[in-house]
């Protein structure tokens, strides 16, 4: 017999289903992702965290060249918009790529300097400590000037590489022009499910700040068994298990925020890696980096044809997707 507990569990993830599918039949598909919140449930955010192959591991660019084709090609065929969020050497390194995704009509944000640290650790990482507080402002600028000179124009969203934001950090980002921060780890920070104006003097609460920050949804209702609560990460879930999965989880999350009357936000992160077949070893010199199995798995077709799958049921759960620009004009 199923619990009473699970049982309810399971009613409300089928109406939550029921209803987004009801209304996204009702309004013929949405056919632009670009509409106003009005007929739809909630939001969601696609961003691509664009640096080199297997989480910034290596020194390659395979991924960006490989793997953003088929995304904008995807993303097009779905009517979908997203957001690029590129680390400057990436910029520089891969420019035709990042005047592509731009002409393809997606933001295009920023993603650090070198894809390093820039906020507070979440997750022990050796040898990978932060930035000394006193150099955000300036490496962040600098990625800044590195992205608009290849763009053509000045980014006003950010993430940070592993989603080591802080308080520093937004402050840096504030006072340099930006509007939103897709940094917040919602599994290591509870305290803001929704996006809101962080407070100056601590990221993770609310504040006076004009900046908004994106909190980066995860499981709440898994009894986590991580010290670092990484396993309630979504991610890679789409792909080392399947799309389903992860929409188990919006199902789950989207529950929880609406019985707080208050409206989903679901901000993803994703790679170009993951989108092209990825080494399960690679050597550098004297030296081997051999990523943990989940990292890599299933990366290339079978990611793509989750993630196409992952984008039909947000729809059917009655989805506006927004670019973080646009996400961020909201609050």
């Amino acid at each position: 017999m199923i619990p009473k507990k699970t049982e309810r569990l399971a009613a409300h993830k089928r109406r939550f289903h029921r209803k987004g599918l009801s209304m996204n039949i009702r309004l013929n598909n949405l056919q632009s992702s670009i509409v106003g919140r009005a007929g739809t449930r909630f939001d969601v955010v696609l961003g691509f965290d664009m640096a080199t192959d297997i989480e910034a591991y290596t020194s390659t660019y395979e991924g960006i060249r490989a793997g953003t084709p088929k995304l904008i090609g995807l993303l097009r065929a779905e009517n979908v918009r997203a957001t690029f969020f590129w680390t400057g050497h990436a910029a520089a390194s891969n420019p035709e790529m990042v005047r592509r995704v731009r002409e393809a009509g997606h933001e295009t944000g920023c993603h650090g300097l070198f894809h390093e640290n820039l906020g507070d650790a979440v997750y022990p990482l050796a040898n990978s400590h932060p930035v000394l507080p006193s150099e955000v402002e300036g490496r962040v600028a600098e990625a800044t000037r590195a992205v608009k000179r290849i763009a053509g124009l000045k980014p006003v969203s950010f993430r940070a590489p592993r989603l080591w934001g802080g308080t520093h950090l937004v402050n840096a980002l504030e006072k340099l022009g930006y509007v939103s921060d897709a940094s917040l780890p919602l599994y290591a920070h509870r305290s803001q499910l929704v996006p809101y104006h962080p407070a100056s003097k601590d990221w993770t609460r609310k504040g006076g700040m004009r900046i908004v920050e994106i909190p980066n949804f995860c499981d709440l209702a898994m009894k986590s068994v991580d010290p670092c609560q990484r396993d309630r990460d979504p991610w890679p879930i789409y792909r080392t298990k399947s799309a389903r999965a992860l929409l188990d989880k919006v199902d789950s999350f989207g529950i929880h925020v609406e019985s707080l009357k208050l409206r989903p936000v679901l901000c993803f992160r994703f790679h170009p890696w993951e989108f092209h077949k990825m080494p399960g070893e690679v050597a550098y010199g004297d030296a081997r980096v051999r990523p943990a199995p989940f990292v890599v798995k299933n990366c290339g077709d079978r990611a793509l044809e989750q993630f196409a799958a992952l984008i039909k049921g947000l729809k059917e759960r009655g989805a506006r997707f927004a670019t973080a620009q646009d996400a961020a004009a909201d609050y």
